[in-house]
């Protein structure tokens, strides 16, 4: 790659050593028209994950991989990335395979088509395909966060996103932040533009979060994401003021 990408494609990964090389390869194909690097976040895996990412490097000069020397979650893994990405514009994903790259461009495309005052283009998933009861939770989740944040988005949860590199550093950062971009982005001054997606079956292997994970702490979260809008106020819109006129150049200004 010469110079700097216009996309940049942030995975977080933790133990899905079986989902990497097939994901790679579609997000190859999905973003080959636009000047994008990949970025793997390894939260801190204890599988043969660090093995499969240093295979799918191979022949991949705009893919780097970067490693957490411990777990820090989901919202961490996205930040480590986001911090070391080159591009302006940032798309995620899932690294379970669940999120489809191909509707990458159109994300990138909906955000661009918008201009510069949308920060996020958010994906929203249509033919679930987790079980019932976690959809159940995802429900009850995402209802209760749209009547208290107001925040026009069906689906936070998902992870297929393509936002502005520049909007994102301007947030909060806490632990799970991923959930609650829209609402945060509306509060920087931001339009939030959003566009269906359609899920996927996990590749291989096993769901890292549970009940505790999803709903019960989400609850502490939002009360928390409540706080910092109503805490919220308007920009004050600094200007630098321009310097004095200098002193006309026959004026003595010495002693």
């Amino acid at each position: 790659m010469t110079g700097a990408p216009h996309l940049s494609v942030v995975v977080p990964v933790k133990n899905e050593a079986g989902n990497i090389a097939p994901l790679v390869a579609e997000i190859e194909s999905a973003c080959a028209p636009i000047g994008f690097e990949l970025i793997y976040v390894d939260d801190g895996s204890t599988d043969g994950t660090p093995g499969a990412l240093a295979a799918a490097r191979t022949g991949r000069p705009w893919m780097r991989v970067m490693r957490h020397t411990r777990s820090g979650g989901q919202s961490a893994a996205v930040r480590s990335g986001v911090l070391a990405a080159r591009a302006p514009v940032v798309a995620t994903l899932d690294g379970d395979g669940q999120n489809d790259p191909a509707f990458i461009p159109a994300l990138l495309a909906a955000l661009e088509a918008g201009g510069a005052q949308v920060g996020l283009a958010q994906g929203q998933r249509r033919g679930r395909k987790d079980g019932r009861f976690k959809m159940l939770q995802s429900r009850i989740a995402n209802g209760v966060r749209g009547r208290i944040l107001n925040d026009a988005t069906r689906d936070t949860g998902c992870g297929l996103k393509v936002f502005r590199r520049a909007v994102y550093l301007r947030l909060p950062y806490f632990d799970a932040l991923h959930r609650f971009m829209p609402a945060l982005v509306v509060r920087e001054g931001f339009a939030v533009v959003h566009h269906d997606v359609i899920d996927r079956p996990r590749l291989t292997g096993i769901s890292n979060y549970g009940l505790f994970d999803r709903l019960w702490v989400g609850l502490l979260d939002l009360a928390g994401v409540w706080w910092l809008i109503r805490r919220k106020r308007a920009d004050p819109q600094p200007r630098e003021l321009p310097a004095p006129d200098a002193a006309p150049a026959d004026q003595d200004v010495g002693c």
